[in-house]
């Protein structure tokens, strides 16, 4: 049996709000969620904000590159460089940390996450 998620679009921000090759933090209700706009790829990301190494909110200010033979889209903690991939949330270095993505769209220079 397969289960549905309903997915509510949230308006994140505006595309010029997110530096090229970059991130930025938005705020919905009581969570951070980190927004990359992955311009040498031609694509957009959304994570949780919170590094789950040291509980800290940065992941919006760290660097985004690609990884391994598949080049996944990936972030790295400005602070002590844990790599998270973009698209699964899993840690890169073989930790045991896991953060949350998000589902992203840009329409008409709007930015919009998909939140449960």
């Amino acid at each position: 049996m397969e289960t549905t998620i309903a997915i509510e679009w949230i308006l994140a921000c505006y595309a010029d709000d997110v530096p090229e090759n970059g991130g930025a933090c938005v705020k919905h209700g009581d969570e951070q969620i980190a927004v990359y706009n992955f311009s040498r790829r031609g694509e957009w990301y959304a994570t949780q904000n919170l590094c789950p190494h040291k509980q800290q909110m940065v992941l919006s200010r760290g660097m985004i590159g690609s990884a391994g033979e598949n080049c996944e889209p990936k972030v790295a903690c400005p602070f002590h460089k844990k790599t998270f991939s973009l698209l699964t949330g899993e840690c890169l270095g073989g930790d045991d940390y896991k953060i949350t993505t998000y589902p992203v769209k840009v329409i008409d220079g709007k930015v919009y996450i998909g939140v449960a």
